[in-house]
């Protein structure tokens, strides 16, 4: 998967994020759909998963979707009722059918996509969800 993810026609998409206790930068293939203001994450293994408390407590992460890489800010887990609104008729039937009933909501910084995360460490760790 981590192959494919955030490519241009992939429907998968990277987050990198940076380890809340060890510091060390890491990328876990999420999908994650586009929104006005930036993406919402399913969270089909619910929010137990280490990639989401990392990107919470540290309130920003990249988004590698479509080929291009995101710098994203402000998140929160949202309910359903909130996610709907923003996502397709289709992309919600699937979420629904799956019984996906929490989201990520990130904000993406309105300048030009940004590769910046963490210190600058080249080093990345692929974690797999669940």
């Amino acid at each position: 998967m981590m192959k494919l993810a955030g490519r241009r026609y992939w429907f998968a998409t990277v987050i990198r994020h940076t380890g809340r206790r060890s510091g060390r930068e890491y990328a876990t293939p999420v999908w994650a759909q586009p929104t006005s203001d930036g993406f919402l994450i399913s969270l089909p293994f619910g929010e137990s998963v280490d990639w989401l408390k990392n990107v919470l407590v540290a309130s920003r992460a990249t988004i590698e979707a479509k080929g291009e890489t995101w710098a994203i800010v402000e998140t929160e887990v949202v309910d359903q009722e909130i996610a709907q609104p923003l996502l397709s008729r289709r992309m919600w039937l699937v979420f629904e059918l799956a019984g996906i009933e929490r989201y990520l909501k990130e904000w993406r910084l309105s300048e030009s996509p940004s590769a910046t995360v963490g210190d600058g460490d080249t080093r990345t760790t692929v974690e797999t969800p669940g």
